[in-house]
């Protein structure tokens, strides 16, 4: 079985990547209703350690399940800046 992973220095972590906007999306909403899992989970990827003090990270498929709600609201965003 072959594994796909994402070298840090190729690509960052992806809390890395997401630090311009780190303090101003809502984290836990994300993680329950796209995931179905609670805000903890989420914030234990993005901080790169589990639960257990173990090292984690994003698989590819959630990497690509996490643009899904990025994406999602940043068209929610432009549509209610176009009403203002």
């Amino acid at each position: 079985m072959a594994v796909m992973t994402l070298k840090e220095t190729q690509h960052g972590t992806v809390k890395a990547q997401l630090s311009d906007i780190l303090l101003h999306v809502s984290w836990g909403d994300i993680s329950r209703e796209y995931f179905g899992k609670s805000g903890s989970w989420l914030y234990h990827k993005l901080n790169g350690i589990d639960g257990n003090k173990k090292p984690t990270d994003f698989t590819l498929e959630e990497r690509v399940k996490l643009k899904e709600p990025l994406v999602d609201l940043s068209d929610r965003i432009r549509r209610a800046a176009d009403r203002v």
